[in-house]
């Protein structure tokens, strides 16, 4: 254990930018997400947020949880911000306004702001090749507005504009693979992260800042208020999600793919899904044939890994 804390504190920065103080429920996984992207990137950093859970606990006025240049924008347009803020830096370094150096810039919002409402926001920034880092941070619904579903709702999970009644169980539709969609754009880098995984988590963001041009992260983000899960099982439920298959960890670097935490055998989904009341409705029937359909979506990335691979 002592050989392994030393070996973690050369690889773990140790200053926090974003600070203790503030009101994320207990055990909110994204709170922690956020917290680990902005202990890699440092203190030359420049973050646009859109409105959401994360922007609400960080900047309750007249405070702040931030220690780097933060802006607070559009529920929509974090994607476009971001894009303006790393445009008009290249333009003052071309004009020699500011020094000539390597300055993160990161926008980010939940899955709401990423997967609906702004989607074209964040398609045009990838699509332009802003030199910046997107994460969304999917708690899987709009949970600072109340708990309704978005397009990254998993199947059946109870919302409040979704709920579990006896004609209609829970959301209707698969959840949207936003990661996939930014592959299909073609960006130097797309990932998914998880801060149960934090080592593999912090690499990815590393790799993300260093990649010249966009890059995309999505990080799954428990939500112990949205999901109702206990706060404590934060950390647990975000191995379950990669054991059972429901969020695999893979990453793909100038088209190419790579699966980590690969699964050989899964875990029950019922594993995953009992710790969260969102769930508590579904059949046992329901259940397999979700798992049923994550293992398929699973074999499947693993043969791109594959085809990606043999064609080096």
């Amino acid at each position: 254990m002592e050989k392994f804390n030393v070996f973690a504190s050369r690889l773990i920065p140790k200053e926090d930018y974003v600070c203790s103080g503030h009101r994320a429920c207990q055990g909110c996984a994204e709170a922690l997400a956020m917290r680990l992207v902005h202990k890699v990137l440092g203190r030359n950093t420049i973050a646009a947020s859109a409105t959401g859970c994360m922007e609400i606990i960080s900047s309750p006025y007249p405070e702040t949880a931030w220690a780097i240049p933060w802006l607070h924008v559009a529920f929509e347009n974090s994607a476009s911000v971001g894009s303006g803020i790393e445009a008009g830096l290249k333009a003052l370094m071309r004009k020699g306004k500011i020094p000539k150096r390597k300055i993160n810039v990161i926008a980010y919002g939940g899955d709401g702001a990423t997967v609906d409402i702004g989607l074209q926001w964040v398609s045009g920034a990838m699509e332009r090749g802003h030199d910046m880092i997107y994460v969304c941070y999917d708690n899987e619904a709009y949970m600072n507005t109340g708990i309704q579903r978005s397009s990254s709702t998993p199947l059946h999970a109870a919302t409040t504009t979704s709920p579990a009644g006896k004609a209609i169980g829970g959301q209707q539709t698969w959840k949207k693979n936003m990661t996939e969609i930014m592959v299909a754009h073609n960006i130097p880098y797309v990932a998914t992260i998880n801060p149960s995984y934090p080592f593999d988590f912090m690499r990815k963001v590393k790799k993300a800042a260093e990649i010249e041009g966009p890059a995309y992260l999505h990080a799954y983000s428990c939500c112990p208020t949205g999901w109702g899960s206990r706060p404590e099982l934060g950390i647990q439920l975000g191995r379950l999600a990669v054991e059972t298959g429901a969020f695999p960890l893979y990453e793909v670097e100038y088209g190419k793919y790579s699966v980590q935490e690969k699964v050989e055998d899964f875990r029950p989904l019922k594993d995953y899904v009992k710790l969260q009341r969102r769930f508590r409705h579904l059949t046992d029937d329901q259940i397999a044939a979700s798992q049923e359909r994550l293992i398929k979506e699973y074999k499947l990335l693993l043969k791109k890994e594959q085809m990606t691979r043999e064609g080096d």
